[in-house]
């Protein structure tokens, strides 16, 4: 997640927001963000109704109980113009994104 930190100034100035979502509750949450320091985007939580969010989009695990890990670039209309699933340990890289923004 340090990446995205690192990076956002060049996301807003691709016009591009970050919202991060878990499965985890806000409480966790927030001592999570706490220990990285703060971040300067939303950590949402989608812990009740649990995982609603994941299901929406295809990515909650039932048997781990959590969303994989997945980037989804959703323009203004709400379309959802790309979407990657990452394996698990796996950590999208910040600058793959950001070539993705720049050719949209």
């Amino acid at each position: 997640m340090s990446g995205f930190r690192e990076n956002y100034a060049q996301f807003q100035a691709l016009g591009v927001e970050i919202l991060q979502i878990s499965a985890d509750p806000v409480p966790s949450l927030k001592a999570w963000a706490d220990q990285l320091g703060g971040l300067p985007f939303p950590l949402l939580s989608d812990f009740w109704p649990h995982g609603a969010v994941g299901k929406a989009y295809g990515v909650f695990n039932d048997e781990r109980g959590m969303d994989a890990r997945a980037v989804f670039l959703i323009d203004a209309a709400g379309v959802v113009s790309h979407s990657h699933v990452y394996a698990p340990g796996t950590v999208p890289e910040s600058a793959d994104l950001l070539a993705r923004f720049a050719a949209i």
